[in-house]
């Protein structure tokens, strides 16, 4: 399975379109499931998700005005996972309150946003994978935003996860991949 991880476009309020660099990267994947964290803020953006693949989970942000869910579950392979903004999480990504939110929806991974910055990480504690793609434009957010266009990309296959984070660095495509493993009722890196 193949997940496009999206999110914090902020268009048009702060951004006016997605770095060509990023949207190529997109259009040219084969999508088994495409996942919005929220914060798109124009209905222009939510069509085009929706036309990213057959399975699409889109929630609502902060600034969103849209009439979307607040959270979303899915299968993704062995796994349930969750998808949620990550607002009223203070401090923004706080791991901890996040995997009380993924406990609540019932899921083992739960895709996140709202910092603007993208980040992978295990709650071993509570058996939580998480995954933050970042803002897709790059643009400003509360917190510490790594200014940087961001997506991820993560290939499930069977108890291993592969989460690529790619960023746009200097204008070009820099990538970042953990490798996740579930074994023994637990996620670890490999």
């Amino acid at each position: 399975m193949k997940i496009l991880a999206i999110g914090d476009t902020h268009i048009p309020d702060r951004a006016s379109g997605i770095p060509g660099e990023l949207l190529g990267i997109i259009n040219s994947g084969k999508w088994d499931a495409v996942v919005f964290t929220g914060d798109l803020t124009g209905s222009e953006v939510l069509n085009w998700v929706k036309s990213l693949s057959q399975n699409v989970y889109v929630v609502k942000g902060n600034m969103d005005y849209l009439p979307l869910p607040k959270t979303a579950v899915f299968d993704a392979g062995l796994f349930k996972a969750g998808v949620h903004h990550g607002d009223r999480v203070y401090p923004r990504g706080n791991i901890r309150q996040l995997s009380e939110i993924a406990v609540r929806l019932g899921a083992r991974i739960l895709f996140s946003g709202h910092t603007h910055s993208p980040f992978i990480e295990i709650d071993r504690e509570r058996g939580v994978l998480h995954l933050n793609p970042g803002s897709l434009t790059g643009v400003w957010g509360g917190g510490d935003a790594s200014l940087m266009p961001s997506l991820m990309i993560v290939e499930l296959k069977d108890s291993l996860i592969e989460a690529t984070i790619i960023e746009l660095k200097g204008g070009e495509p820099a990538r970042f991949s953990r490798c996740i493993v579930f074994k023994e009722g637990s996620f670890n890196y490999c």
